[in-house]
């Protein structure tokens, strides 16, 4: 979850008037607030690009109508934010994320006027490779090097320990924002952009070992509204077997099967379940550690939908794909959930759908 006041999760559950701020940074160097009328922001982590957004203005001006326009348009990016004002002359905005500006538009006389864009990931996905790529050395350091062969400049911050990679060539027309994803699962992570607009590498957290970040509970003082739960087995497996085989390094064949082997989970390897598993492969393995890593990392997501629900609640914009929540439901059930998306409204009383995954007991 972004790192807030005390004061600003406090207030949620409280009447309190929502701050917005839409900044769009043309590409002339101009740095416009939008006036806008709604929107949303939605941050979901099974997207290969994991923020979108789209804001409505009443400013028909805002829609390009010459050249110049669209130059000051075309690689223009948004910033979004959403916050309390506590009502004593203070407030506090939290960043809901930076956004490649993909579209304007809308009626050039009534209006209104829709902006859409994506996380700044979409940049390196689209700077596709136009020679074949070899990256090498350490998940943190390829990764980095990927980035920033596309955005200059721009901050990479990995969590995870140094965790060396085998030789990979990436052939011209490969997407690099997936090579950025396997090279991350070589360490066991994933990569992504946090709402300051910061490449982060890191590792999905462990809903059993994870403190929560927030209690969604029903009731008075609480900010649960409604909610469903729901168990599916489609796409779901218990089991995956990573293998890595690099011929340029000469490193022999790894690989390693990891499997739910809690016999109280209802997707337990040898249990009734049955076993169901995935396959994951990449030359960028070269060790058992590196294949135990990427294994582990594939079944915590493979294996994470047995249990999900889907909320709304009071609309917090600090939380993250990812995070553990407490959910308390009316009947008194109490269970931990993982954020898997959320959608943050850019207007007072929006709705807040909190979809989640891997939902556990709670005492």
């Amino acid at each position: 979850m972004y790192p807030t006041s005390g004061r600003f999760l406090a207030t949620l559950p409280q009447a309190h008037r929502v701050i917005t701020q839409v900044q769009l940074f043309r590409t002339n160097g101009d740095v416009v607030d939008l006036a806008h009328t709604g929107g949303s922001v939605t941050a979901d982590r099974g997207q290969t690009i994991r923020r979108t957004c789209s804001v409505t203005s009443a400013d028909v001006s805002l829609i390009p109508t010459t050249p110049a326009d669209e130059l000051a348009v075309y690689g223009a990016r948004l910033r979004i934010s959403r916050g309390i004002d506590f009502g004593d002359g203070t407030s506090e905005l939290v960043p809901l994320g930076h956004f490649r500006l993909d579209s304007v538009s809308g009626d050039p006389a009534l209006g209104p006027v829709t902006f859409s864009g994506q996380a700044i990931e979409c940049i390196v996905a689209d700077d596709r490779l136009t020679a074949p790529y070899r990256a090498t050395g350490t998940v943190a350091g390829a990764i980095e090097a990927l980035i920033l062969r596309s955005i200059p400049g721009a901050e990479v911050i990995s969590l995870i320990p140094s965790t060396s990679i085998g030789p990979r060539v990436f052939d011209v027309e490969a997407d690099p924002w997936a090579a950025v994803q396997e090279i991350a699962a070589a360490g066991g992570a994933e990569c992504y952009t946090n709402a300051d607009g910061t490449f982060v590498i890191a590792e999905l957290p462990d809903v059993t070992t994870t403190n929560p970040v927030w209690t969604v509970a029903a009731g008075e003082g609480g900010v649960y509204i409604k909610g469903t739960r729901s168990m599916r087995s489609s796409g779901v497996h218990n089991g995956v077997l990573a293998r890595g085989e690099n011929t340029e390094s000469g490193a022999a064949a790894v690989s390693y099967l990891a499997v739910d082997d809690d016999p109280g989970s209802p997707t337990y390897w040898d249990g009734p379940y049955g076993r169901r598993p995935l396959f994951y492969g990449s030359p960028t393995l070269t060790t058992t550690a590196a294949a135990t890593a990427a294994a582990r990392l594939k079944l915590r997501a493979a294996k994470a939908p047995n249990a999900a629900g889907d909320f709304s609640a009071m609309p917090n914009p600090a939380l993250e794909p990812g995070d553990v929540l407490r959910v308390a439901h009316p009947d008194g059930l109490r269970e931990l959930h993982q954020v898997q998306s959320i959608t943050v409204p850019l207007e007072p009383g929006g709705d807040f759908p909190i979809t989640t995954i891997s939902a556990k007991g709670d005492s």
